[in-house]
């Protein structure tokens, strides 16, 4: 049963339009196979968690990152930062799972986006930890406060340029032990190669962040 102030994600998207979801999944797979692209691991069986996109070193990561996830038959959202949803491609990005994020009243991001999973049946959410396609020091911890809270699991997603495959690989499930989770994240990450190696960023959190 739904509490009162139901905050749930329930938009229709990309993952689950009518008739259009299949056709476009087809799609995704055939633009895969010709621009030589394969899937790898598999879609998880848990229904919420959150999934982390690595490495983030250029644009051509969303398309490929939909296109695997149609295929997997994953429904996913992301945030994007508001100015991404003006007319006229806000209904267009809403619809590719964007929800609109205002930076400058993000404080309670984690305990919002906890109360969302707590309200959801099924729900994942992408966030990318570097924050940006750029060199960053290290990772922003959001992803790891959000799954810790909502007692979710954290996907590790994954785009490696060097194979030209991509797909979903382990969940971590935030222990408590930071230093101990992010040796998981690295181990897994240690071999996969964004499009610009250079940009990518330390697997490590900002001390007292």
């Amino acid at each position: 049963m739904r509490k009162a102030n139901d905050h749930s994600i329930k938009q229709r998207t990309v993952f689950d339009t009518p008739l259009v979801t299949p056709l476009f999944r087809q799609i995704a797979r055939l633009g895969l196979k010709l621009a030589g692209w394969q899937i790898g691991g598999q879609r998880p069986i848990e229904r919420k968690y959150v999934m982390i996109a690595v490495p983030h070193t250029t644009n051509w990561d969303f398309p490929i990152t939909i296109a695997i996830l149609l295929c997997l038959r994953v429904k996913a959202y992301w945030f994007g930062k508001q100015e991404m949803f003006r007319f006229p491609f806000g209904g267009l990005m809403r619809w590719l799972g964007g929800i609109p994020v205002d930076r400058s009243r993000n404080r309670n991001m984690v305990s919002a986006m906890a109360e969302i999973f707590d309200q959801s049946d099924d729900l994942v959410v992408i966030i990318p930890p570097e924050g940006s396609r750029s060199q960053v020091s290290c990772w922003k911890t959001g992803f790891y406060r959000i799954a810790e809270k909502a007692d979710v699991p954290v996907a590790c997603s994954f785009l490696d340029y060097g194979r030209n495959t991509g797909g979903i690989g382990p969940l971590i499930k935030p222990s408590g032990d930071v230093a101990a989770d992010l040796d998981k994240f690295r181990a897994f990450y240690a071999d996969i190669k964004g499009k610009f190696p250079d940009q990518m960023s330390r697997i490590a959190f900002n001390e007292g962040e």
